[in-house]
Protein backbone atom coordinates (compact mmCIF):
# COMPACT_ATOMS: atom_id res chain seq x y z
CA UNK A 1 0.00 0.00 0.00
CA UNK A 2 1.49 3.43 -0.77
CA UNK A 3 2.36 6.25 1.61
CA UNK A 4 -0.33 8.83 2.02
CA UNK A 5 1.44 11.86 0.35
CA UNK A 6 1.74 15.28 2.23
CA UNK A 7 1.31 17.74 0.09
CA UNK A 8 3.13 20.94 0.93
CA UNK A 9 1.96 23.13 -1.48
CA UNK A 10 -1.86 22.92 -0.24
CA UNK A 11 -0.44 23.22 3.45
CA UNK A 12 1.85 26.57 2.32
CA UNK A 13 -1.05 28.14 0.49
CA UNK A 14 -3.62 27.72 3.12
CA UNK A 15 -0.49 29.58 5.31
CA UNK A 16 -0.06 31.58 3.06
CA UNK A 17 -3.49 33.20 2.42
CA UNK A 18 -3.10 33.56 6.45
CA UNK A 19 0.01 35.46 6.67
CA UNK A 20 -1.47 37.64 3.87
CA UNK A 21 -4.79 38.54 6.13
CA UNK A 22 -2.61 39.25 9.26
CA UNK A 23 -0.28 41.94 7.10
CA UNK A 24 -2.79 43.91 6.10
CA UNK A 25 -4.76 43.98 9.61
CA UNK A 26 -1.40 44.91 11.10
CA UNK A 27 -1.24 47.52 8.64
CA UNK A 28 -4.97 48.34 8.94
CA UNK A 29 -4.73 48.71 13.14
CA UNK A 30 -1.35 50.05 13.29
CA UNK A 31 -0.21 51.46 10.18
CA UNK A 32 2.88 48.76 10.19
CA UNK A 33 4.21 47.13 6.84
CA UNK A 34 6.47 44.43 7.37
CA UNK A 35 9.84 44.82 5.35
CA UNK A 36 11.85 42.42 4.14
CA UNK A 37 15.38 42.68 2.83
CA UNK A 38 17.27 40.44 1.30
CA UNK A 39 21.22 40.10 0.42
CA UNK A 40 22.97 38.33 -2.45
CA UNK A 41 26.60 38.17 -2.79
CA UNK A 42 27.87 36.88 -6.02
CA UNK A 43 26.60 34.72 -9.20
CA UNK A 44 25.27 31.48 -7.70
CA UNK A 45 22.17 31.50 -10.78
CA UNK A 46 19.94 28.97 -8.19
CA UNK A 47 20.25 31.89 -5.63
CA UNK A 48 19.58 34.57 -7.79
CA UNK A 49 16.05 32.66 -8.72
CA UNK A 50 15.57 31.48 -4.85
CA UNK A 51 16.07 35.51 -3.70
CA UNK A 52 14.07 36.81 -7.04
CA UNK A 53 10.74 34.22 -4.91
CA UNK A 54 11.20 35.67 -2.16
CA UNK A 55 10.80 39.22 -2.73
CA UNK A 56 8.35 38.30 -5.17
CA UNK A 57 5.95 36.44 -2.80
CA UNK A 58 7.01 39.27 -0.06
CA UNK A 59 5.57 42.12 -2.74
CA UNK A 60 2.42 39.88 -3.22
CA UNK A 61 1.65 39.19 0.30
CA UNK A 62 1.59 43.18 1.05
CA UNK A 63 5.32 43.64 2.20
CA UNK A 64 8.10 46.23 1.79
CA UNK A 65 10.53 44.55 -0.01
CA UNK A 66 14.18 45.50 -0.79
CA UNK A 67 16.74 43.77 -2.44
CA UNK A 68 20.54 44.15 -2.98
CA UNK A 69 22.82 42.24 -5.04
CA UNK A 70 26.59 42.91 -3.90
CA UNK A 71 29.45 41.58 -6.02
CA UNK A 72 31.63 38.40 -6.39
CA UNK A 73 34.54 40.80 -4.99
CA UNK A 74 33.00 42.26 -2.28
CA UNK A 75 34.70 42.44 0.52
CA UNK A 76 33.40 40.83 3.82
CA UNK A 77 33.66 44.58 5.42
CA UNK A 78 31.13 45.80 2.40
CA UNK A 79 29.03 42.83 3.25
CA UNK A 80 28.51 43.95 6.54
CA UNK A 81 28.29 47.67 6.02
CA UNK A 82 25.15 46.72 3.94
CA UNK A 83 24.03 45.05 6.86
CA UNK A 84 24.66 47.19 9.61
CA UNK A 85 22.89 49.79 7.69
CA UNK A 86 19.67 47.04 7.24
CA UNK A 87 19.66 46.82 11.20
CA UNK A 88 19.45 50.27 11.09
CA UNK A 89 16.89 50.99 8.72
CA UNK A 90 13.14 50.94 10.48
CA UNK A 91 11.12 50.05 7.45
CA UNK A 92 12.96 46.64 7.12
CA UNK A 93 11.60 43.99 9.77
CA UNK A 94 13.23 41.20 8.53
CA UNK A 95 16.94 40.51 6.90
CA UNK A 96 17.79 37.37 4.84
CA UNK A 97 21.80 37.50 4.00
CA UNK A 98 21.64 34.36 1.38
CA UNK A 99 24.20 31.70 2.10
CA UNK A 100 25.92 30.16 1.02
CA UNK A 101 28.87 33.21 0.74
CA UNK A 102 32.36 33.88 -1.63
CA UNK A 103 34.94 32.44 0.63
CA UNK A 104 36.02 35.99 1.68
CA UNK A 105 33.08 36.71 3.20
CA UNK A 106 33.06 34.74 6.88
CA UNK A 107 29.16 33.14 7.29
CA UNK A 108 30.20 33.61 11.57
CA UNK A 109 30.91 37.52 11.13
CA UNK A 110 27.70 38.50 9.14
CA UNK A 111 25.19 36.30 11.51
CA UNK A 112 27.43 37.97 14.22
CA UNK A 113 26.63 41.50 13.02
CA UNK A 114 23.18 40.54 11.84
CA UNK A 115 20.52 42.66 14.34
CA UNK A 116 18.89 38.98 15.87
CA UNK A 117 15.50 41.13 16.34
CA UNK A 118 15.43 40.60 11.97
CA UNK A 119 17.40 37.67 12.06
CA UNK A 120 14.00 35.75 9.93
CA UNK A 121 16.36 32.66 9.09
CA UNK A 122 17.25 32.59 12.82
CA UNK A 123 20.45 31.83 12.51
CA UNK A 124 22.85 34.00 14.46
CA UNK A 125 23.82 32.53 18.05
CA UNK A 126 21.41 34.33 19.99
CA UNK A 127 18.59 33.05 18.19
CA UNK A 128 20.26 29.26 17.77
CA UNK A 129 20.68 30.00 21.72
CA UNK A 130 17.02 31.11 22.64
CA UNK A 131 15.48 27.98 20.55
CA UNK A 132 18.02 25.55 22.24
CA UNK A 133 16.40 27.34 25.74
CA UNK A 134 12.83 26.83 24.66
CA UNK A 135 12.36 30.74 24.29
CA UNK A 136 12.65 31.40 20.18
CA UNK A 137 10.04 33.54 19.07
CA UNK A 138 11.71 33.78 15.63
CA UNK A 139 12.49 30.24 14.08
CA UNK A 140 14.77 28.81 11.28
CA UNK A 141 12.29 28.37 8.19
CA UNK A 142 12.75 25.04 6.81
CA UNK A 143 12.67 23.36 10.30
CA UNK A 144 9.81 25.31 10.77
CA UNK A 145 8.02 23.91 7.82
CA UNK A 146 8.52 20.66 8.91
CA UNK A 147 6.86 21.10 12.41
CA UNK A 148 4.00 22.53 11.21
CA UNK A 149 3.34 19.41 8.28
CA UNK A 150 4.06 17.08 11.05
CA UNK A 151 1.50 18.70 13.12
CA UNK A 152 -0.83 18.38 10.53
CA UNK A 153 -0.46 15.10 9.30
CA UNK A 154 0.91 12.76 12.01
CA UNK A 155 -0.35 15.37 15.27
CA UNK A 156 0.83 14.81 18.40
CA UNK A 157 4.74 13.44 18.18
CA UNK A 158 5.69 13.49 21.64
CA UNK A 159 7.24 9.82 22.84
CA UNK A 160 7.67 9.19 18.70
CA UNK A 161 11.47 7.90 17.52
CA UNK A 162 12.50 10.77 15.34
CA UNK A 163 16.29 10.32 13.19
CA UNK A 164 17.41 13.67 11.91
CA UNK A 165 19.55 13.28 9.00
CA UNK A 166 22.10 15.88 9.00
CA UNK A 167 23.28 18.45 11.16
CA UNK A 168 23.64 21.84 9.44
CA UNK A 169 23.16 24.92 11.44
CA UNK A 170 20.47 25.88 8.45
CA UNK A 171 18.14 22.40 8.93
CA UNK A 172 18.95 19.74 11.22
CA UNK A 173 20.48 21.38 15.01
CA UNK A 174 17.26 23.50 14.91
CA UNK A 175 14.83 20.92 13.44
CA UNK A 176 16.18 18.33 16.57
CA UNK A 177 15.75 20.86 18.95
CA UNK A 178 12.10 21.49 17.54
CA UNK A 179 11.25 17.75 17.48
CA UNK A 180 12.74 17.69 21.03
CA UNK A 181 10.58 20.35 22.49
CA UNK A 182 7.68 18.54 20.88
CA UNK A 183 8.23 15.42 23.02
CA UNK A 184 9.67 13.72 20.39
CA UNK A 185 12.86 10.91 21.60
CA UNK A 186 15.36 12.49 18.78
CA UNK A 187 18.27 11.15 17.26
CA UNK A 188 20.90 12.99 15.07
CA UNK A 189 22.90 11.15 12.39
CA UNK A 190 25.37 12.64 10.01
CA UNK A 191 28.03 10.83 7.23
CA UNK A 192 30.01 9.16 9.88
CA UNK A 193 27.35 7.46 11.72
CA UNK A 194 27.85 3.78 12.11
CA UNK A 195 25.41 1.67 10.81
CA UNK A 196 22.26 4.55 9.49
CA UNK A 197 20.01 2.00 7.88
CA UNK A 198 19.64 0.30 10.97
CA UNK A 199 19.08 3.63 13.19
CA UNK A 200 16.81 4.56 10.44
CA UNK A 201 14.61 1.60 10.43
CA UNK A 202 14.02 2.53 14.14
CA UNK A 203 12.48 5.83 13.30
CA UNK A 204 8.68 6.87 13.48
CA UNK A 205 9.34 10.11 12.05
CA UNK A 206 12.19 9.79 9.55
CA UNK A 207 13.92 13.46 8.55
CA UNK A 208 16.77 13.41 5.84
CA UNK A 209 18.33 16.17 4.97
CA UNK A 210 22.67 15.18 4.61
CA UNK A 211 22.26 16.83 0.64
CA UNK A 212 23.24 13.47 -1.20
CA UNK A 213 20.42 12.07 -4.00
CA UNK A 214 18.42 8.83 -2.88
CA UNK A 215 20.75 7.90 -0.06
CA UNK A 216 17.80 6.65 2.36
CA UNK A 217 16.12 3.72 0.11
CA UNK A 218 13.16 1.94 0.93
CA UNK A 219 14.47 -0.76 3.20
CA UNK A 220 15.96 1.74 5.85
CA UNK A 221 12.52 2.98 6.39
CA UNK A 222 10.39 1.45 8.91
CA UNK A 223 6.76 0.39 7.85
CA UNK A 224 4.30 2.88 8.50
CA UNK A 225 6.68 5.83 9.41
CA UNK A 226 6.35 9.52 8.45
CA UNK A 227 9.41 10.36 6.16
CA UNK A 228 10.08 13.63 5.42
CA UNK A 229 12.47 14.68 3.25
CA UNK A 230 14.34 18.25 3.34
CA UNK A 231 16.83 17.24 0.45
CA UNK A 232 16.51 19.03 -3.54
CA UNK A 233 19.28 17.53 -5.61
CA UNK A 234 19.47 17.91 -9.11
CA UNK A 235 20.79 15.08 -11.24
CA UNK A 236 20.79 13.62 -14.54
CA UNK A 237 17.79 12.54 -16.37
CA UNK A 238 19.47 11.18 -19.70
CA UNK A 239 19.17 13.21 -22.49
CA UNK A 240 20.83 16.35 -21.77
CA UNK A 241 18.27 17.10 -18.99
CA UNK A 242 17.84 17.26 -15.03
CA UNK A 243 15.51 16.43 -12.42
CA UNK A 244 15.10 17.33 -9.28
CA UNK A 245 15.10 14.61 -6.10
CA UNK A 246 15.63 14.19 -2.64
CA UNK A 247 17.76 12.75 -0.54
CA UNK A 248 15.26 9.52 -0.65
CA UNK A 249 14.58 7.28 -2.95
CA UNK A 250 10.85 7.80 -3.52
CA UNK A 251 9.45 5.10 -4.78
CA UNK A 252 10.85 2.61 -2.53
CA UNK A 253 10.67 4.36 0.09
CA UNK A 254 5.95 5.29 -0.46
CA UNK A 255 5.58 1.48 -0.38
CA UNK A 256 6.96 1.13 2.80
CA UNK A 257 5.65 4.57 4.64
CA UNK A 258 2.73 5.47 6.38
CA UNK A 259 3.34 8.76 4.99
CA UNK A 260 6.09 11.30 2.78
CA UNK A 261 7.11 14.46 1.40
CA UNK A 262 7.78 14.07 -2.26
CA UNK A 263 10.25 16.57 -3.85
CA UNK A 264 9.15 18.68 -5.44
CA UNK A 265 6.08 19.43 -3.52
CA UNK A 266 7.29 19.03 -0.21
CA UNK A 267 9.21 20.67 2.50
CA UNK A 268 10.51 23.08 -0.08
CA UNK A 269 6.68 24.45 -0.85
CA UNK A 270 6.95 25.54 2.80
CA UNK A 271 10.09 27.57 3.35
CA UNK A 272 9.55 30.76 1.29
CA UNK A 273 5.86 31.54 3.13
CA UNK A 274 7.72 30.66 6.53
CA UNK A 275 10.18 33.43 6.33
CA UNK A 276 7.35 35.49 5.12
CA UNK A 277 5.60 34.27 8.98
CA UNK A 278 8.69 35.13 10.28
CA UNK A 279 9.25 38.88 8.97
CA UNK A 280 5.27 39.16 10.15
CA UNK A 281 6.22 38.15 12.83
CA UNK A 282 9.38 40.33 13.82
CA UNK A 283 7.37 43.16 12.88
CA UNK A 284 4.91 42.59 15.04
CA UNK A 285 7.37 42.25 18.15
CA UNK A 286 10.15 44.92 17.12
CA UNK A 287 6.39 47.25 17.68
CA UNK A 288 5.95 45.77 20.86
CA UNK A 289 2.61 43.84 20.03
CA UNK A 290 1.85 40.33 20.31
CA UNK A 291 2.49 38.39 16.99
CA UNK A 292 0.05 37.19 15.00
CA UNK A 293 -1.72 34.44 14.97
CA UNK A 294 0.05 32.19 12.19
Amino acid sequence: MSATVIDGKIFAARLRAAVEAQTAKLKQEHGIVPGLATVLVGLDPASEVYVRNKNKTAEAIGFHSVSYHLPESASEAEVLARVEALNADKSVHGILVQMQLPKPVREAAVLDTLDPAKDVDALTPTNAGLLMSGRAQLVSCTPMGVMLLLKEFVGDVAGLDALVIGRSLLFGKPAAQLLLAANATVTMAHSRTRDLPGLARRADILVAAIGKPELVRGDWVKPGATVIDVGINRVDAGGGKTKLVGDVAYDEAAQIAGAITPVPGGVGAMTIVCLMRNTLIAAALQAGLTPPPV
